[in-house]
């Protein structure tokens, strides 16, 4: 009798465990269907292109009770990740069941519990955001407009461990690519120094750095963010160094929450960030919970954010200051700490009372903040002509709705 015919049971049992896990993340309205991740072909250019492709097809395998199969892609996967510890996992398994039952992830009886735990956790991440792939009809939510001059856009989900990748085509949101990342120890949310978390909130890549001139710790490259924020900054939020990093050489993955607060890649994936991410443009969306819109919905919120800014612009051409104040809110602060009307004294004692005229905004994205605050943050280029001169500024603005009003809390160059 053959070992699969032998072990027909226990092999049921994990692949039971296994459909289990695929069936563990019931599909959204706002994101695609399992049917949406298209089959992958056997060939070695896209098993190395796409390892968490090939061991979804190990689960499946297991779950029809297609041992063999199964045994063949565990020792593809390996063989082009051979620091893949998932995958090992995953092929130790299959190995363990010619000789004995299998009924769970990692049943190695002498390996470490902590060590299992983690893979098992990785393992069931991965499975869950290939079932929830985002439907590329819809739009993350809180990408209202994204500027001419922003070739791509990345959106981070902590709940799912994965960011999304994409494409500026025009003004519109192309879905590019997603993968797997790891996040702080204790998840997200960050407040302070040391608390092994991983901020939420609107960032920038402000830095590139290459991998040789890293410790191997960080893999092939890192992409330092622009933490603290300015909303991180009013609101005390303290800490430093949030970077989108790579792997160990030894090591292709690392546990969904295994880092300081920083977003870590394979260093595959890292590389394909740094090779397109632009120092000051390119935007990393943070979230703890990323919601996907219809285009239809998107259209709408962003022509209304839109239209809130156009004001704020009219106001300012027609050199109206009560009327341009009304767009301010009560609780602004500058990054000084200055009051509103402290704020916008300064601003007009710096023209020489001259007034501004041609006001046009360019390169203007408009993103949702996310977490609890209905909030907004604009960024754009404002040209204008002062007197005889021209001005070019960049700014940052944050939204903030009070009441049915859109208000102004922060300023500042950008």
């Amino acid at each position: 009798m053959s070992a699969i015919a032998s072990y027909k049971h226990p092999l049921r049992a994990l692949g039971c465990l296994l459909s289990l896990c695929l069936a563990a993340a019931p599909v959204a309205g706002s994101l695609a269907s399992s049917s949406s991740i298209p089959p992958q072909s056997a060939t070695p250019e896209i098993r190395k292109a796409d390892p968490e492709a090939l061991l979804i097809e190990v689960y499946k395998d297991l779950g029809n009770n297609r041992l063999r199969e199964a045994q063949a892609k565990a020792d593809a996967l390996v063989e082009a990740y051979p620091t893949f510890r998932l995958g090992h996992l995953v092929r130790g398994d299959l190995l363990l069941m010619h000789a004995r039952p299998v009924r769970n992830f990692g049943a190695m009886a002498d390996a470490p519990s902590e060590k299992l735990q983690e893979l098992r956790a990785e393992a069931m991440v991965r499975i869950k955001s290939l079932q929830e792939r985002p439907d590329p009809n819809r739009i993350p939510q809180a990408v209202l407009q994204i500027g001419e001059d922003q070739k791509n856009l990345l959106v981070v989900d902590t709940s799912r461990s994965r960011l999304y990748v994409y494409e500026n085509q025009g003004g519109e949101l192309k879905f590019q690519s997603d993968y797997y990342i790891s996040q702080g120890r204790f998840g997200a949310n960050k407040t302070k120094q040391g608390d092994q978390r991983t901020p939420i909130g609107v960032y920038y890549v402000n830095g590139r750095i290459p991998g040789p001139k890293l410790p191997d710790f960080y893999g092939t490259g890192a992409l330092p963010l622009s933490y603290p924020n300015e909303w991180d900054k009013r609101n005390g939020r303290s800490g430093y160094g949030i970077w989108l990093h790579g792997t160990p050489a030894d090591n292709f993955s690392r546990p969904p929450l295994s880092s300081d607060g920083c977003v870590v890649l394979a260093n595959p994936d890292l590389q394909s960030l740094y090779a397109t991410a632009e120092v000051g443009k390119t935007v990393v969306v943070i979230s703890q919970d990323v919601k996907f819109i219809p285009r239809s919905d998107w259209d709408r919120q962003r022509d209304s954010a839109g239209k809130m800014l156009e004001q704020w612009q009219q106001s300012l051409e027609e050199n109206d200051g009560d009327k341009t104040l009304s767009y301010y809110s009560r609780d602004f602060r500058s990054n000084l700490g200055e009051s509103l009307s402290t704020w916008f004294a300064r601003q007009q004692k710096s023209m020489n009372g001259a007034r501004l005229t041609n006001v046009k905004l360019r390169d203007v994205s408009l993103i949702r903040y996310p977490g609890p605050e209905d909030m907004i943050v604009s960024t754009f280029t404002q040209e204008s002509a002062v007197g005889k001169s021209k001005n070019s500024i960049r700014k940052r603005q944050y939204w903030v709705k009070e009441g049915s009003q859109w208000k102004i809390i922060y300023e500042g160059n950008a």
